[in-house]
């Protein structure tokens, strides 16, 4: 079963991803153009690609990952084990358009519908 952590639990991981969530509003208005959230589908790792809203593909180039999509690895006496699963082909994720529409912000898989 998996383990949800509440916000204030979420330490500085949680600070980074608001931190990255304030920068991404604070571009977009100074860019004129509004915050939108979008959702996409992964569709390669290395390089990374997301698919957005099944219209366009975007590249790395265009891509801004927050910590939470990055693979957490623990050892724990002499074994190594995955605390969280990094991005993989396939995952649906939220996005955040900043700068413009210039660059998306990778917030989180979407997990459920």
């Amino acid at each position: 079963m998996e383990r949800r952590i509440p916000y204030d639990e979420l330490g500085v991981e949680g600070d980074r991803m608001i931190n990255a969530i304030r920068q991404a509003a604070l571009s977009a208005m100074e860019a004129g153009s509004p915050l939108a959230v979008k959702f996409g589908t992964v569709t390669a790792i290395n390089p990374l690609e997301v698919n957005v809203d099944q219209r366009f593909t975007l590249d790395a180039d265009f891509l801004v990952q927050t910590s939470a999509t990055e693979e957490l690895k623990a050892i724990i006496g002499s074994e190594e084990h995955i605390l969280r699963a990094g991005l993989q082909i396939g995952d649906h994720v939220a996005l955040l358009r900043m700068q413009g529409g210039q660059k998306y912000l990778i917030i989180d898989k979407v997990v459920g519908t």
